[in-house]
């Protein structure tokens, strides 16, 4: 059977060459009727439209995005907010036709996929700065966006006000009496465990870890509160064995601020366990407004960030910086940091007498 070509289809159609690839790759370009017809001769000759290898040379571009992931993408997936941060990106890439590549931060083997992988541009997504993934990304000088990241100069972050709500957050400890306050955080290392110190250098490098310790010490310093630090090592793992070792301190905390509602709902749950009372003995608060969050019991007080938000706005940040990749003349986007809001809910709003 003869090979099913472009001008196999417009000699069937009576169009030129042209019209045929414009009804692939610029449908714009032609009226519904006429686009219509071509794409049901070629669906009758078999035609399953360019090769996008060959296409992909002939404009220079790939019509796929990559996230660069800081965890295990199963984990990632898994998280019902990194899962709605990635369905946001792809709605906005969606109207563009464009495809979604997620990189893994590590690979192993002769493919490295941030250094192989075809692609227009990236978000990467809170990573280390240090990741040898995205010092490939760089090295290819592909356009990129920072999501939860600090940026360099010259670079464009889409950050949310991880600082101001994790002051909020802390202060409103305060404001109802609590003094003895416990963090659970991440960073500090391998093992769950009450720690002191300064964070280690490669956790202070992670944008949320250091700027949410950060602002709930704000207001804890403020208040002359030196708060009890148990790390947690992983933020997607089972957190119930620091739970244990922050509710086993004595003096007991009343209070603690977690770094994620997922860390929140460990202690809710070995809270519940050890006959602790939320909030009457202990306060619980957490940061992001994950969905469980409204499906503990009690509910949880939390920091609400936009998560859809900020996944269109990283998604056009990165679609004007690659079309100024072609374009020098226009203009370049610039870095946001979205607004936050303290949700104050059940576990936090009885005070013991």
């Amino acid at each position: 059977m003869a090979r099913v070509t472009l001008q196999s289809i417009a000699d069937q159609v009576g169009v030129s060459r042209m019209t045929v690839s414009n009804a692939f790759s610029r449908p714009d370009q032609l009226s519904e009727g006429l686009r219509e017809r071509i794409l049901a001769v070629a669906d009758e000759l078999g035609y399953l439209g360019p090769d996008p290898s060959a296409r992909s040379l002939a404009t220079g571009t790939t019509g796929t995005i990559g996230v660069l992931w800081a965890k295990e993408l199963r984990y990632s997936l898994a998280d019902e907010v990194s899962a709605r941060f990635l369905g946001a990106v792809a709605d906005e890439l969606a109207p563009g036709g464009l495809a979604l590549t997620l990189i893994p931060a590590v690979a192993d083997g002769p493919v490295i996929p941030a250094r192989d992988v075809a692609m227009d541009g990236a978000i990467a997504f809170s990573c280390d700065p240090l990741l040898p993934a995205l010092d490939w990304l760089r090295r290819r000088d592909l356009p990129l966006v920072y999501v939860d990241m600090d940026p360099g100069p010259g670079e464009v972050s889409i950050t949310i006000d991880d600082r101001g709500g994790a002051r909020a957050a802390a202060q409103h400890l305060v404001d109802i009496g609590r003094r003895r306050v416990a963090l659970l955080t991440s960073g500090y290392g391998p093992d769950p465990g009450v720690v002191t110190g300064p964070l280690p250098a490669d956790a202070a490098r992670h944008h949320v870890i250091a700027v949410r310790q950060a602002g709930w010490l704000d207001a804890l310093t403020a208040a002359g509160i030196d708060p009890l630090v148990v790390n947690q090592p992983s933020t997607y793992g089972d957190a119930r064995r620091a739970a244990r070792l922050l509710l086993a301190a004595r003096p007991r905390p009343d209070a603690v601020l977690c770094l994620t509602d997922v860390l929140a709902q460990a202690v809710l749950a070995e809270a519940s366990d050890a006959g602790v009372a939320v909030p009457e003995d202990l306060a619980v608060v957490g940061f992001d407004d994950h969905p469980l969050a409204l499906r503990t019991r009690p509910t949880l007080t939390t920091v609400h960030q936009d998560v859809d938000g900020k996944g269109r706005a990283a998604a056009r940040a990165l679609l004007r910086l690659v079309a100024g990749h072609a374009d020098a003349t226009l203009p370049r986007p610039r870095s946001r940091r979205l607004p936050v809001r303290l949700e104050v809910r059940e576990s936090t709003t009885t005070r013991a007498g």
